[in-house]
């Protein structure tokens, strides 16, 4: 039988009985689509649970209970910070910063200040839910801690506060472009892009001369750069990226059509 026929109750069941996590998410996605009353008070029982395994499938389930708008939002997003206080489990708190980061769109001052607690935690995976549960967040104490955990020393932290920083907010200060100029030369490929996507956005002319070097050898995971220079949006651009066009007859490194849309939109700008 389908999941999607199965009852909510029968679902919460093998979540709580399952040995593996081969369906877990499966299971939580069908919980998920269900914004109900029933569903939501079972997953509200469950996160206040004692038991760790029972509080996360509640914690999970609650994340992203119905969408625009989440089903109780308010009472849920009460829920995750009450939970805080007291959670010393890593595997707890991470899936509480991962939820909150689906519903951050209205913490205040005193949340924000709650999360950034865990901004020097121990357990990698506490301080990368941080960088989600942050991001795009317009506001002075969540971006300086974005700015910190760009230089953190776990890659995958490092390059989702990187993106938070680059391109999830509007905020255009020195302390951002001088983060983001600090990952101009990092070692992960997907982190240094980001940087040169959130300077081009904020117009920084001295990523023309990056955006031009990194044109020059433009592969197939070239898109990024491409969206850069549209952002940057300087129409000096256009006759280098006809140049790439001819030379990629031969290399064909890139798709072209991403270069033609490119040459499009500078030329409506």
């Amino acid at each position: 039988m389908s999941r999607k026929k199965w009852t909510s109750e029968k679902i919460f069941t093998r979540l709580l009985n399952n040995k593996t996590q081969k369906t877990f998410w499966e299971n939580i996605r069908e919980l998920r689509k269900r914004p109900n009353k029933d569903v939501y008070n079972k997953a509200f029982k469950l996160a206040k649970s004692k038991i760790e395994k029972e509080k996360i499938i509640g914690i999970y389930v609650l994340a992203q209970l119905g969408f625009d708008p989440r089903f109780q939002q308010d009472k849920t997003v009460d829920l995750y910070f009450e939970l805080l206080e007291n959670e010393t489990s890593p595997k707890v708190i991470s899936a509480i910063l991962s939820s909150i980061s689906h519903n951050n769109e209205n913490l205040n001052e005193q949340q924000v200040l709650k999360l950034i607690e865990f901004k020097t935690h121990k357990f990698v995976n506490v301080r990368f839910e941080l960088a989600l549960a942050l991001s795009c967040l317009e506001n002075d104490n969540a971006i300086k801690t974005l700015i910190e955990l760009s230089n953190d020393k776990d890659s995958d932290t490092k390059n989702w506060a990187t993106f938070g920083i680059a391109t999830q907010i509007e905020n255009d200060t020195k302390e951002i472009r001088n983060a983001l100029w600090n990952r101009i030369t990092d070692k992960d490929e997907i982190t240094r892009l980001e940087a040169i996507s959130g300077l081009a956005k904020r117009k920084d002319r001295k990523i023309k001369e990056v955006l031009k070097t990194e044109l020059e050898s433009i592969d197939e995971n070239g898109s990024l750069i491409l969206e850069s220079i549209e952002l940057f949006n300087d129409k000096d651009f256009i006759p280098l990226l006809e140049k790439k066009i001819i030379e990629n007859k031969k290399s064909k490194k890139v798709n072209e059509d991403w270069i033609l849309e490119t040459i499009s939109k500078l030329k409506v700008k």
